[in-house]
C-alpha cells in the first residue's frame, strides 16, 4: 500500500474512482464448465490469458503435500504439441512473458503477449489443460527444481520458515496445517501414478477460470475460447470437506529454532474467519493501522520513540477457509521478547476500548482509497483480480465493489472485531529462536 493521499486528493480519489476505476467485463460458462471471463481494454496493444484452478496446498493428501506447488512447476515441461523445454522458448520468441503461483487455495497460470499473439496465449492454455505431458522425466527434473527453490527461499533463508510454524501450531485439523511448498520427503515418495491423477482430478475446466483481458475483440475472442477449450472433456466434480478447527479458548505457546538468524522474533497469532467475510477486511484496516508506514502506531511507539525493536509488523494472512491474524516484532538490544509483546498488547488493547480517531480514520480510508486505485492499473493485474474474485469469493463484481465495503467500515466496527479476535486466550504465542548451537 502506499503512502497516503492528502484529504484533497482523496476526495478527488472518489469521484475518480465512481468512474474511471469500474471495470467493465463478460462471464459465461462453457458446456464442460469452464468459466470465462473478458474484459476489453484497446488502450494498448496487450492481452493477458490467464487460467486460475481450484487446487491449493489444502487440497493435497496429507502425506503426500506438495503436489499443487510441485504442478506449478510441472506443467510448463510441455504437452502432447509443445515439446518439452520449448513452453518459455515460445513465449520469449512471441514477444511475450509468462509465470505462474501457487496458493494454499489455488494455481495461477498467465502469459502477457502482445494482443496480435491472443491466439498463440489461448492455444497454449488449453494445451496445458488438454494434454500436458506427465512424465518420470518431467517429474524427476522439476522435483530438484523445487528442492533448490525450498533450500533457496525457505531452508537457507532467515526466517523462512517462521509461517509454516505458524501454520503447524494454529491449524490443528484443516489442511492449512501445512506449507504450500510441502514436503521434499512427501515428493520423493510420489508415484507417477498419483501425479497423473492429481492431474486428472484438479486440472480440469469445470475446476477453473480463465480470464482474457486487454486489448481484444469481444466475439473474435468468443470464438477462440469456444474452439480451443470447447473440446476439453469436463472433469469429475470436486467435494471439498475439510474439517473444522476448534476454537482456541486459552492461549499456548511454542518454539522454533532457525540456524539461520541471530536476532529472535516473537509473533502472536489469532486463528481469523476467511476473507470472504467483512470481519476480514475490518482486520486488514487493523493491520494498517498498527503497522503501515513510519507513522503507524506500532512502528511509531516501538521502533521510531521507545527503539526497543529492529521491526515490527501487523499482518492480517486471509485466505478461504480461514485467516492468522499475527503481531510480529524482532527485539533491539536487551529488550527482550515478553517486552516487546507487551507493548505490542497495549496497542491492542487501546483498539479494543477506544474508537481510534477521526484522523486515523481517515487516514485509513485514504490508504485504502489509494490501494484500490493502483490494483486496477494494470491488465495483468486486472486479469488476476477477476479470476480470484470469481473463484475464491463467488463474486466477480468484487472488483469494482470491494471497496464499498472497505468505505462501509466504521471506527466502532474496528473496536467491536478487534474485540471479537484479538483476545490473549484466544491466541498462539511462537518464539523464533536462534538455534542453539550444540557442544562438540
Amino acid at each position: 500500500m502506499k503512502k497516503q493521499l492528502t484529504l484533497f486528493a482523496s476526495a478527488a480519489i472518489l469521484s475518480f474512482t465512481a468512474g474511471a476505476q469500474q471495470v467493465t467485463f463478460e462471464e459465461y460458462d462453457l458446456d464442460n464448465g469452464l468459466h470465462v471471463i473478458l474484459h476489453q481494454d484497446n488502450t494498448a496493444p496487450v492481452v493477458t490469458t490467464s487460467v486460475m484452478y481450484h487446487v491449493g496446498a489444502k487440497d493435497e493428501d496429507p502425506e503426500r503435500t506438495g503436489f499443487a506447488h510441485f504442478f506449478e512447476h510441472l506443467l510448463f515441461e510441455g504437452t502432447e504439441n509443445i515439446e518439452r523445454g520449448e513452453w518459455f522458448k515460445i513465449v520469449t520468441a512471441n514477444g511475450g512473458s509468462n509465470n505462474a503461483n501457487t496458493t494454499d487455495d489455488r494455481t495461477y497460470y498467465f502469459e502477457v503477449f502482445p494482443s496480435n499473439n491472443l491466439e498463440l496465449g489461448l492455444w497454449m492454455e488449453s494445451e496445458r489443460m488438454l494434454h500436458p505431458i506427465i512424465n518420470q522425466i518431467g517429474v524427476d527434473t522439476q522435483n530438484e527444481v523445487v528442492k533448490e527453490e525450498k533450500r533457496l527461499r525457505v531452508d537457507n533463508q532467515p526466517y523462512g520458515n517462521i509461517l509454516a510454524e505458524v501454520k503447524k501450531n494454529i491449524f490443528k485439523k484443516h489442511p492449512y496445517r501445512w506449507a504450500t511448498i510441502g514436503s521434499l520427503d512427501h515428493l520423493d515418495a510420489a508415484t507417477l501414478d498419483e501425479f497423473l491423477a492429481f492431474n486428472k482430478k484438479f486440472y480440469v475446466p469445470n475446476n477453473a477460470v480463465l480470464v482474457v483481458a486487454g486489448d481484444i475483440d469481444i466475439a473474435k475472442t468468443k470464438k477462440m475460447v469456444k474452439d480451443y477449450f470447447g473440446p476439453i472433456p469436463r472433469g469429475k466434480e470436486v467435494t471439498r470437506n475439510f474439517p473444522k478447527e476448534d476454537p482456541i479458548t486459552s492461549q499456548y505457546e511454542a518454539k522454533a529454532y532457525d540456524p539461520n538468524i541471530q536476532i529472535p522474533a516473537i509473533i502472536a497469532c489469532y486463528r481469523t474467519p476467511s476473507f470472504k467475510t467483512r470481519d476480514a477486511r475490518v482486520l486488514d484496516m487493523i493491520s494498517s493501522y498498527l503497522s503501515q508506514g513510519n507513522s503507524s502506531k506500532l512502528y511509531k511507539k516501538i521502533v521510531d520513540e521507545k527503539k526497543m525493536a529492529l521491526a515490527v509488523q501487523a499482518v492480517n494472512l486471509s485466505q478461504e477457509d480461514y485467516g492468522v491474524y499475527a503481531l510480529f516484532a524482532l527485539p533491539l538490544g536487551s529488550n527482550s521478547l515478553k517486552d516487546i509483546l507487551k507493548e505490542m498488547d497495549d496497542e491492542i488493547v487501546k483498539i479494543q476500548t477506544e474508537l481510534i480517531s477521526e484522523k486515523d480514520y481517515q487516514k485509513l480510508q485514504n490508504q485504502f482509497e489509494n490501494q484500490f486505485v493502483n490494483s486496477n492499473s494494470s491488465i495483468s493485474g486486472i486479469a488476476n483480480s477477476l479470476a480470484r474474485y470469481h473463484m475464491l469469493y463467488g463474486d466477480t463484481n468484487l472488483i469494482n465493489s470491494e471497496i464499498d465495503i472497505y468505505r462501509s467500515i466504521t471506527r466502532e466496527d474496528i473496536k467491536e472485531v478487534a474485540n471479537k479476535y484479538l483476545k490473549p486466550n484466544q491466541r498462539l504465542l511462537l518464539e523464533y529462536l536462534p538455534k542453539e548451537k550444540t557442544e562438540k
